[in-house]
């Protein structure tokens, strides 16, 4: 059993990047440049800043300072969502996620045991991406992280089977996360309002297509996560309970979505205790994780507080602290 709190929602961004050295236009190949101080660096994807990254992206001692601060025993390593490279050609991705994933494993190796590692796969090619997780899975990777949406297509499509079938046969935990979400084109505000608006709603659509999809139904040991407490789907889920219950053909096809969700887990990143005990009471005790965001200008700063804030029993807070992330990571 994993001891001391677990924050399974941390992204981790290399000191650098090899040259682009594929056979393909790949102007989107990222790259690193200077930041404002020696704590910071720009990441850059097609000749413009994406997001400025401070070092604690990649420097174990900067992280050991953090998780410090923030009384976190543990983190679970998984990339910068930008970096899954979907939209590069399946073996440019492959080569990104080397990388990435390599990066992952020596801090891991270097960690002493504070990290463990969620890589990434060339999701765009699901036979591809099937051999890749098996790999990282026998270098001693806990699963990986993977995208809502491969370039607009919903995870949930059935085009994906190959993946989700070696996810649950290996055993690899998948922690899913918001990707280039649609809607963002009726968005108005500053740029930070997708991540802050959209991402909960993509989380909702992807959760409800893996359902009725049958992909959950069809691999029931799947071990499957979701961040910021799943987005909006906890308030969704009793309308899909009601069209579930109304609609033969959907009742016939698939388990009852609540049944569904009390199988998944979901990380505890909603920044407010009162959402976050409705969570618990919509999704279970059993099923949420810490969650933070880290090193990322949205992170939770105080996850334990969160929890402590909660008033839950012993047993139950040390579920959300640690419990579930070690079912999870499949490390009880």
């Amino acid at each position: 059993m994993i001891q001391g709190a677990v924050d399974i929602h941390t992204h981790i961004v290399p000191h650098s990047f090899p040259a682009y050295a594929g056979r393909h236009a790949n102007a989107r190949w990222p790259s690193m440049a200077p930041g404002h101080d020696c704590h910071h660096c720009n990441v850059m994807i097609a000749g413009k800043v994406f997001r400025t990254v401070t070092d604690e992206c990649w420097s174990i001692a900067r992280r050991l300072e953090a998780m410090e601060k923030s009384r976190m025993a543990r983190q679970v390593l998984s990339p910068m969502p930008e970096l899954l490279s979907y939209w590069m050609a399946a073996e440019d991705a492959e080569a990104m996620g080397r990388h990435v994933n390599d990066t992952i494993a020596q801090m891991v190796a270097d960690g002493a045991g504070r990290f463990a590692g969620l890589g990434m796969v060339p999701l765009q090619d699901p036979e591809r991406a099937a051999r890749e997780l098996e790999r990282l899975m026998k270098a001693g990777f806990r699963g990986v992280e993977i995208g809502t949406n491969v370039n607009g297509v919903s995870i949930g499509d059935a085009r994906f089977e190959p993946f989700f079938q070696a996810a649950e046969e290996l055993g690899a935990a998948v922690f899913v996360h918001a990707l280039h979400p649609a809607g963002t084109d009726r968005l108005i505000g500053p740029p930070a309002m997708p991540a802050l608006v959209a991402f909960p709603c993509e989380t909702a659509v992807t959760i409800a297509s893996l359902m009725v999809g049958g992909t959950l139904q069809r691999h029931p040991r799947l071990r499957i996560a979701f961040s910021h407490g799943g987005g909006v789907f906890a308030l969704v889920l009793p309308r899909l309970m009601h069209g579930w219950r109304m609609m033969k053909d959907l009742r016939e096809k698939v388990r009852s979505p609540a049944e569904q969700a009390r199988a998944l887990y979901y990380d505890t990143l909603v920044y407010d205790p009162k959402t976050l005990a409705f969570l618990i009471e919509r999704f279970g005790v059993t099923q949420l994780c810490l969650g933070t965001d880290h090193p990322f200008t949205i992170q939770e700063t105080d996850p334990v507080g969160a929890v402590e804030a909660l008033n839950l029993a012993p047993k139950e807070r040390e579920l959300l602290l640690s419990g579930n992330a070690a079912r999870f990571l499949a490390e009880a």
